[in-house]
């Protein structure tokens, strides 16, 4: 089957030939069969597997319905689709996803995540915007000042729907569901079907299809499917603050490598293309903002080999032609599986081997391991190459290529006049330190522990923990943020779970007092959680996280500077989990 063969509209069709893609997913080809068209979907499918284009299609075609072939979808002073979805980084992702997926049929889309001026979502929605994607949090958050208005929606779409319950969204997603019209169409995606997700389902849905694309007889991601076996994985635990020289250690280790860093973000590409610059590595940058035609000399420098490393975001990870890539270091951990399959993809093509580099911090190593699991990769954890193995590996290095190399046109004249000054011993030892001290130099790493094999650990996803389990061991612990900084269990669930690495189903109750509040976290969770824990947060350096029971309390944090719309509490709430929370969330504090 290939797109041409689906009801697609003819923007679309284009756009995805554009792009190289002529046989759909599994997902795909399931989500845009002519028999959902206009239905409600519950749609249960792994990252990976391609599901934004096929809700980007769903939605544009629901809104093109009944339009003449070649008509644009027309400019609206409402939104008329919205797609929620659990964070700022797959906010992103999305917008670029469906940016030249539809950028044919007419419609303005934005994205609207927290972390960000909500001046600028003003602007933007006073302008006008047809398709809207955010995250709970800041969508809430508009539409309580009433400037996202939800009465013309026809489509709303709930991506990655059980990340946004475990981190404790579901009263947003309700509060955007109900505001919406009850006439609309309602695509909710999601990698697992728990009873919470089906208990939402059922009630916001209008006789949802129930579409899983492995139950309908292939492999859901399809031709452009998972890891395979020409790649190897290997993940190293890596202390706060040594993520760049890990970097550099790991195209040391690999000398003469064609490599990929991925970065996250666009200012990290270009601070890390400066280090790595600094250091002297022949390297190359792109990322979404570079103009074409200096993404388009990066690459020719990489396929020529005037570049060895390019540093880049996920622009790199599909749609370009690239030359053979040997190495891939995710210096960053990427957003989602589907990430993680497409950058590492990148390496292992057309039957060469390759190899995919994942660093993590303590706080992001629960987050690296279920990313691995859901792509189905198997990785070996082991410490960063160190300085000291980087030189030993260089020297043996250099040893065999003066023992294998042929014997060079000697030049006699120079060689007596050092022979008559020095023994060749002597000439051998000055000519080798020279030699070395052009050898590469690793950095100095931080030593970490090492955990055990995630294998070993969690053999697959963890299922979902029952709630008596706090009953059994649970840990306390304490924040120092009270009463007196407003402190409501809305915003202080996703805060506890982004420090700890954790989700919401390892929180228990959460009790907050005037100066700090204490909250449980499961047993088996709590080791790892306090390591990570200990973490300081650049988002927030004033936040500290420790056990109740630890011998000193943290020291005094400055007050957090004054923020608006805030709701006075009048005292501690108590709450066990997200769904015994009392009291409403915190107006303007988008997630």
């Amino acid at each position: 089957m290939n797109f041409a063969d689906l009801p697609l509209p003819p923007p679309l069709l284009a756009a995805l030939d554009a792009r190289g893609y002529d046989t759909p997913t599994g997902v795909q080809a399931a989500v845009l069969d002519a028999r959902c068209a206009g239905r409600d979907l519950l749609v249960s499918s792994q990252t990976g597997s391609g599901k934004t284009i096929a809700f980007g299609a769903a939605l544009a075609g629901s809104l093109l319905e009944g339009a003449a072939p070649g008509a644009k979808v027309p400019h609206s002073s409402t939104p008329l689709a919205l797609v929620i979805v659990p964070t700022r980084e797959l906010a992103v992702q999305v917008r670029e996803e469906l940016h030249w997926l539809l950028h044919g049929t007419g419609l303005r889309l934005a994205s609207f995540t927290g972390g960000t001026p909500v001046g600028g979502d003003l602007k933007v929605l006073a302008r006008g915007v047809e398709l809207v994607i955010g995250t709970p949090g800041r969508l809430v958050d508009l539409l309580r000042r009433e400037r996202l208005a939800l009465s013309g929606l026809r489509v709303v779409v709930l991506d990655e729907a059980d990340e946004m319950l475990d981190l404790g969204f579901r009263e947003d997603l309700e509060t955007l569901l109900q505001a919406a019209p009850t006439e609309r169409r309602t695509l909710l995606l999601s990698a697992t079907l728990p009873p919470d997700i089906r208990a939402l389902a059922r009630r916001y849905q209008r006789d949802a299809l129930p579409i899983d694309p492995r139950k309908l007889g292939g492999d859901e991601r399809g031709p452009r499917g998972g890891a395979h076996d020409d790649i190897t994985h290997r993940a190293h635990l890596i202390a706060p603050g040594d993520r760049t020289a890990a970097v550099v250690n790991v195209l040391r280790a690999g000398a003469g490598d064609r490599a990929i860093v991925f970065c996250t973000t666009r200012e990290g590409v270009a601070a890390m293309h400066i280090e790595l610059v600094k250091r002297g590595f022949a390297a190359t940058a792109i990322s979404g903002d570079r103009a074409q035609a200096e993404r388009d000399r990066a690459l020719e420098q990489l396929r020529r080999g005037d570049a060895q490393v390019l540093v880049a975001t996920n622009v790199a990870a599909r749609g370009l032609h690239l030359p053979d890539v040997d190495l891939i270091v995710h210096a960053d951990l990427p957003l989602n599986a589907d990430s993680l399959i497409h950058r590492s993809g990148r390496t292992g093509r057309a039957g060469r081997k390759g190899t995919a580099v994942v660093l993590a911090t303590l706080a992001e190593r629960r987050k690296a391991e279920r990313l691995l699991a859901a792509a189905h990769v198997t990785a070996t954890w082991t410490p960063a190459p160190s300085a000291a193995a980087i030189a030993t590996a260089a020297r043996e290095r250099l040893a065999d290529e003066i023992l294998a190399g042929e014997p060079g046109r000697a030049d006699d004249e120079l060689q007596a006049r050092l022979l008559a000054r020095l023994g060749a011993p002597e000439i051998i030892s000055r000519l080798l330190a020279r030699e070395l001290l052009r050898l590469p130099a690793g950095e100095p790493l931080r030593a970490v522990e090492v955990p055990r094999e995630p294998a070993e650990r969690h053999p697959g996803p963890r299922p979902p923990r029952a709630r008596g389990d706090f009953n059994r061991g649970a840990v306390t612990f304490r924040v120092n943020l009270g009463g007196k900084d407003n402190a409501d269990p809305r915003w202080l669930l996703p805060l506890i779970c982004r420090r700890g690495g954790i989700t919401r189903r390892e929180v228990g109750a959460i009790r907050i007092g005037p100066q700090e509040t204490q909250f449980e976290i499961a047993g088996e969770a709590a080791r790892d959680f306090e390591l990570a824990a200990r973490e300081r947060d650049p988002r927030a350096l004033h936040v500290t996280i420790q056990r109740a029971d630890a011998a000193h309390a943290p020291a005094p944090a400055p007050a957090p500077a004054p923020r608006e719309h805030k709701p006075k509490r009048p005292g501690p709430v108590a709450g066990g989990g997200w769904g015994r929370y009392q009291g409403k969330r915190k107006p303007g504090k988008g997630r």
